[in-house]
């Protein structure tokens, strides 16, 4: 854990280096909101960080969303990324289960273009893989509009699990 007012005194390379995975595989997100401190709670850094991607293009607003890894793969993910889904139980799936979230993980990017994004804080693999298949009926631009609303959960947790204020 890393006091806030630490964080608020940080260079610009320490201040990319603790909290340039908070976006996953996007510490441009860190690296812009750098100039904006001092932050006056977690908060206010993480609404920082979210107009960040929110006013950023398109292009890299989908770059971003790609970046997640998916649920339940077998694949070296990031460490925040394998702390929440170990949390969640996604790393002790049968055989079969891996199998159905692969296959429901294969026909959401190929629907979307872009991987299954869910905060799996609070959930578990039957409470995952539901809301996986409920989504994918959903529109394109309502996905990608709900991919980021996660992501702007998963920060949140992240942020709140580093700093302290």
């Amino acid at each position: 854990m890393i006091r806030l007012s630490v964080i608020n005194d940080m260079s610009q390379a320490q201040f990319v280096g603790a909290l340039g995975d908070i976006f996953e595989h996007s510490p441009w997100v860190a690296e812009a909101v750098w100039n904006k401190r001092p932050f006056a709670s977690i908060e206010s850094l993480h609404e920082s960080m979210v107009r960040t991607v929110q006013e950023a293009s398109e292009e890299s607003r989908l770059k971003l969303i790609r970046e997640h890894p998916d649920l339940a793969t077998r694949l070296q993910i990031g460490e925040y990324s394998t702390k929440e889904q170990q949390g969640a139980g996604l790393d002790r799936l049968s055989t079969g289960e891996f199998e159905q979230f692969a296959e429901a993980n294969r026909n959401y990017t190929e629907r979307f273009g872009f991987p299954f994004i869910v905060a799996v804080r609070g959930k578990n693999k039957d409470d995952i893989l539901a809301a996986l298949q409920a989504r994918i009926g959903n529109s394109a631009q309502e996905e990608a509009e709900e991919a980021m609303w996660q992501i702007a959960r998963i920060t949140a947790f992240r942020l709140h699990d580093l700093i302290i204020e």
